[in-house]
């Protein structure tokens, strides 16, 4: 490709769904490319509008803005393809990196695609690949899958399918869970599979603790971050692949006695710890036990 052939053209006349990416952190994080059709699309559909008229506002863009967010994007989608329909050109972003990538956006691209609306991808940051890249962990073969789930049940099932993963995986995080997660970590792949938690990417605070999961536990701990995380699991060496603990009545039972010896629990407070050690529901965990009686 001739790239100054494909520099500073005007946007290709007629409708088209522009996918922006905008700035994860530092303003300057925003390609030249992103600005123009900015500045030239008719409208900007934004999942906040305050937050993209920052952006606008320091590049002296004044396209018009409407509201397309988690909340409306059912109805809005709709509306904005019969405006791509009736000839207008219109650029999708979200309040940081992506659309579509654990944002809004892939309704109203998918509707676009339907109604044979031509859709066109603007690259640029991505919050989930800057902190792969500086994590020092293995880039060869690695997965995104968003954000963990909230409930922790969910959480350990989802990381026993990791145990003997030979790639890199990567997660956001809310800060408010992660001392959790990171126990959960430790809990279900030991302390010694390496991990880093990237922090404010490209931001002002911009922090990477990368280490063995229980020193990193033992840091966030004492020190809980704050703001926007992404979590990176590194993928098992041979010694971490290893079975999967088996689940037994009485496994369960011994354990629920030794934690109501060792740790003055009643039943239902050990039964309720084996269940999350173990990465299994409170109610499998009395079932279990109940067999063993």
């Amino acid at each position: 490709m001739n790239i100054a052939q494909e520099t500073g053209v005007p946007l290709t006349p007629g409708p088209a769904l522009y996918v922006v990416a905008t700035p994860i952190g530092n303003l300057e994080d925003i390609t030249l490319r992103a600005l123009r059709v900015l500045r030239q699309v008719d409208l900007i559909a934004c999942e906040d509008t305050r937050q993209t008229l920052k952006l606008l506002n320091h590049y002296g863009i004044h396209t018009p803005t409407i509201s397309y967010h988690e909340h409306n994007e059912l109805t809005r989608a709709a509306e904005l393809v019969l405006k791509l329909e009736e000839g207008a050109r219109i650029a999708l972003v979200t309040d940081a990196g992506m659309p579509a990538v654990s944002d809004p956006g892939f309704r109203l691209v998918s509707l676009a695609v339907r109604h044979h609306m031509p859709v066109v991808p603007i690259p640029g940051a991505s919050a989930f690949l800057s902190a792969l890249v500086a994590s020092g962990l293995p880039t060869d073969s690695f997965h995104f899958s968003g954000f963990l789930p909230a409930k922790r049940g969910e959480r350990r099932t989802l990381l026993e399918s990791l145990r003997n993963s030979p790639r890199t995986q990567i997660f956001y995080e809310a800060p408010h869970r992660i001392v959790e997660t990171m126990e959960d970590a430790v809990a279900v792949l030991g302390g010694s599979r390496h991990v880093v938690i990237a922090r404010e990417v490209t931001k002002l605070h911009e922090e990477f603790l990368r280490g063995r999961a229980d020193a990193i536990l033992d840091r966030v701990r004492v020190h809980p971050p704050k703001g926007e995380i992404t979590l990176l699991i590194g993928k098992a060496e041979e010694e971490q692949q290893v079975p999967a603990p088996q689940v037994t009545p009485a496994a369960v039972r011994d354990r629920v006695r030794e934690l109501m010896s060792s740790e003055q629990l009643d039943e239902k407070a050990a039964l309720k710890k084996v269940a999350r050690e173990l990465g299994i529901s409170k109610s499998e965990a009395y079932r279990e036990l109940q067999r063993a009686k």
